[in-house]
């Protein structure tokens, strides 16, 4: 069986590269000016035919080497002993590839071709390779040798190859000797090129082919993959192979509900706490839950902390992947590291808060206006068509209101007196607070609160989004004139992202996920 693999030539190319590259200095400094030049010295592989040589004369004696110049040869290449190990040991390797997609020249996220690779046990050889280094005056040789002795003290790395497989692509080159010049005393009546030579030995490998198999095992275990209906058919036949052999199981077809950055096992169907399926309030964590996550994932394998994953999968039919890693301080919870390349991204700037207009203000249970507020409005605020001008009645929750009633009998701590005649109100319906008005059993805050453009009060819609602009209220985002548009926003007191699905915010990813919605990966 005949096989060549070009060992041998591919370590005489990688010590070509290291001698590579030298330069000498021509000339020499002028009334002060460095005159010298640099000039590259050429390597060459010394071990030429008789034949070639002579064509490389031109069939002439009279012909000499140029110089400066630099030859090398193989001068030895003998059986390692000391370095031999068991030679009929058997290396199997499992290589998984990534599908590559020909048509855009990139790699998928999808597996590929599996193979098994049998590495046969290589025979290890000493190479000795001779340097030459011709040189026409001790002060070139001087130049060349400096730069090529200070590289080994006294070896340098090379490799061979970059393909992770081959187990004896490195080597070191190991400087064993220096010649300092190939003249002898007396010296004759012929005057020869000088020649520095310099011994090198690198201990390397020669492999025999290895044996490559097409992967014909199981490639993928799935153990207790049930789909939303609980339908185990269904859920087997999904057969990605991005993750190769990593079990992938939703344990028991158990819940979890994702936490802010954290992820607690339920089992069954449980009322979670502070409206986990509520759209916009914060999740708590189940206390009646006793399930501990090492009990579920030790019936299944070992987590693999920051490698080990919980995929969950959204309606859209993307999937939110991160890794995972068990809370010191809570058995219950796991805490959940998201790859953010995963999750959907912000599109509108973060909010302050999430808010009831007709409950808390500006100065009211929330901060003074600052530039850059922006809050989320769980309630419709504002209306340019309400006035009331009567003593007596009741004024409707979440209205503006212009009183147009002159006394100082009804209306007090106005804060700028009595008289109200003009001054727009905004009715509450909360009780008393600071700085308000009360009427007819309602608290009315000043008009400064939810203070809209031109001194007007800022109509606005509930899941609107008002923004501080440092004179007044404004909307940044309408609703109603976005119901089909999809947008995600951050709430950065909370953390939370929420999407906007064109008539409600809910929750981007956290909340609950019922068995066969997410998946454990060990």
């Amino acid at each position: 069986m005949f096989f060549y693999d070009a060992q041998i030539r591919r370590f005489l190319l990688q010590f070509t590269r290291i001698v590579s590259n030298f330069q000498i200095e021509y000339g020499n400094e002028t009334d002060g000016v460095n005159n010298a030049a640099l000039i590259r010295v050429p390597v060459r592989y010394g071990d030429a035919s008789r034949n070639a040589q002579v064509i490389i004369q031109e069939n002439s004696r009279n012909s000499m080497p140029a110089s400066p110049l630099m030859t090398f040869y193989v001068s030895s290449l003998d059986y390692d002993r000391p370095r031999m190990q068991e030679p009929y040991h058997v290396s199997k390797l499992n290589v998984r590839q990534r599908a590559y997609d020909t048509e855009t020249d990139s790699f998928e996220t999808t597996q590929g071709n599996a193979f098994t690779v049998e590495r046969l046990m290589p025979v290890p050889y000493k190479l000795g390779i001779t340097l030459d280094v011709w040189t026409s005056n001790t002060n070139q040789k001087m130049q060349l040798l400096e730069q090529i002795l200070t590289l080994f003290n006294p070896s340098l790395e090379v490799q061979s190859t970059d393909n992770f497989i081959d187990w004896t692509s490195l080597s070191v080159v190991d400087l064993e000797s220096v010649i300092w010049t190939s003249r002898t005393v007396p010296i004759g009546t012929e005057n020869p090129i000088d020649m520095a030579t310099i011994k090198f030995s690198l201990p390397i490998w020669i492999s025999s082919p290895a044996k490559v198999k097409k992967l014909g095992v199981v490639e993928r275990v799935i153990m207790s993959m049930y789909d939303a209906q609980g339908d185990l058919s269904n859920a087997v036949t999904d057969n990605d192979l991005l993750l190769g052999t990593r079990v992938i199981v939703t344990p028991w077809n158990y819940e979890i509900v994702v936490i802010s950055n954290q992820i607690q096992c339920l089992q069954g169907r449980t009322i979670v706490p502070n409206g986990a399926n509520d759209d916009l309030t914060p999740t708590a964590i189940v206390a009646g839950s006793s399930l501990l996550w090492p009990a579920v994932i030790s019936a299944y394998g070992v987590l693999r902390p920051g490698i080990s994953q919980i995929r969950l999968d959204q309606e859209d039919g993307t999937t939110i992947v991160g890794t995972i890693v068990i809370n010191p301080n809570d058995d219950r919870l796991l805490i959940y590291d998201i790859d953010q390349d995963t999750a959907p991204q912000n599109t509108l700037d973060p909010i302050t808060a999430i808010i009831d207009p007709l409950i808390s203000g500006p100065n009211y249970g929330l901060p003074a206006p600052a530039v850059g507020q922006r809050y989320l409005l769980t309630e419709p605020t504002g209306s340019n068509d309400v006035s009331y001008s009567a003593n007596a009645g009741t004024f409707v929750v979440g209205k503006r209101y212009t009183i147009s009633y002159v006394g100082t009998t009804n209306f007090v701590s106005l804060g700028a007196g009595s008289n109200a005649v003009g001054i727009s109100f905004y009715a509450n319906g909360a009780g008393s607070g600071t700085g308000a008005a009360t009427y007819a059993g309602q608290n009315l805050y000043p008009p400064e609160a939810w203070l809209g453009s031109v001194g007007q009060p800022l109509v606005a819609s509930a899941n609107d989004v008002i923004e501080w602009t440092g004179v007044y209220w404004q909307i940044v985002f309408n609703s109603v004139a976005q119901a089909a548009t999809v947008q995600y926003v951050t709430n950065i007191t909370t953390g939370i992202q929420y999407e906007w699905t064109g008539t409600d915010w809910v929750k981007s990813y956290q909340g609950v996920y019922v068995g066969g919605t997410w998946s454990l990966v060990l």
